[in-house]
């Protein structure tokens, strides 16, 4: 039997992404449509030939599930009333803006029991798969550094939506939305918890949100990790460092390959060498309907999202204040 998504919202640059994954999966079907923006959803339930509900109550009435690309400000709203009334919700980063937010909302997703996945990428590219596989074998030693960066040209090209500068809706700029992917890979990479952040924000092209920004995660062990993003960069490659005390990997700089230098195998010691990938793990939406269909949860992806939006609300308040901000041991 097709599970009946619901959508919520277009606001998002990767609504219609999600659609299409939604319309492409054997499993699953885009079944109605609800948007804050009336006119919006009107014409995307006409394009999808569903119906269009000016009230979020009657669409989550006619559904099993949603996909939410809501402004990040409504992302509590929405969830939780999807939560309530039962559905399965898959949802764009961020999952709200802060701690005590995502907190609210996953009190409701655990008592109503549904399953809730959120779009983190990258985590389940094969470059990710494959850094961590060289982690794991302690290749590089002890970590002590790792940089990650993600930036286009959106700001200056002007070919982001207005929207995107809106710091209501968006609870932010370049780093609460391309930044997310560089955070929570910096994270993943560091290994260890993350006690203090530090953030500097630009603002190049005069918008009410930062365009540009620079992110420092302090651990107690010394080891440090860099967040870079932003929409005012041309010919700014993905990049990722991570480096120890015994060897450092590099991908992306700027082609999308993956280097490996390490004292801990010698003939490796003094020459870099280029690392097979691993494959691309099921995507986030994939793994999301599995979870309805075996009734299980995706526990280390909400996690990584959980302590997604603790870094990034610890962010903006160190930019906002100018100070490093502490974070408690979880």
């Amino acid at each position: 039997m097709s599970i009946r998504i619901g959508k919520i919202s277009f606001w998002h640059v990767h609504a219609w992404d999600y659609t299409k994954q939604a319309q492409e999966h054997e499993d699953t079907e885009i079944s109605a449509v609800w948007d804050e923006d009336s006119e919006r959803g009107t014409k995307a339930a006409e394009s999808l030939h569903v119906p269009f509900y000016d009230s979020l109550e009657d669409m989550l009435a006619q559904v099993d599930a949603v996909i939410v690309d809501a402004p990040t400000n409504r992302h509590k709203e929405v969830i939780i009333a999807a939560a309530q009334a039962g559905k399965h919700i898959f949802t764009e980063k961020v999952i709200a803006s802060t701690s005590q937010d995502v907190n609210d909302i996953m009190a409701v997703v655990a008592e109503k029991q549904v399953k809730l996945t959120v779009s983190l990428p990258r985590l389940n590219d094969g470059y990710t798969l494959t850094i961590q596989d060289i982690l794991k074998q302690g290749l590089l030693g002890q970590i002590t550094y790792v940089r990650v960066r993600l930036s286009h040209d959106g700001a200056i090209a002007d070919w982001l939506p207005a929207h995107f500068y809106n710091l209501e809706q968006c609870q932010g700029g370049a780093l609460i939305d391309l930044g997310c992917h560089p955070m929570y890979l910096a994270k993943l990479f560091l290994g260890q918890a993350v006690t203090g952040v530090s953030a500097n924000f630009g603002y190049v092209t005069g918008k009410e949100v930062e365009d540009n920004a620079v992110v420092t995660l302090h651990t107690d062990s010394g080891a440090i990790g860099v967040v870079e993003a932003g929409f005012v960069n041309s010919h700014s490659p993905f990049a990722i460092e991570v480096h120890g005390t015994e060897g450092t990997l590099l991908f992306g700089t700027p082609e999308p390959k993956l280097l490996l230098r390490t004292k801990l195998i010698p003939e490796n010691a003094d020459v870099w060498t280029e690392q097979p990938l691993l494959g691309n793990r099921e995507s986030a939406f994939h793994q999301w309907v599995s979870h309805i269909q075996n009734n299980t949860s995706a526990v280390d992806n909400i996690e990584a999202a959980v302590e997604l939006t603790r870094l990034m609300e610890a962010a903006n308040i160190s930019a906002t204040e100018g100070r490093r901000v502490r974070l408690a041991l979880e």
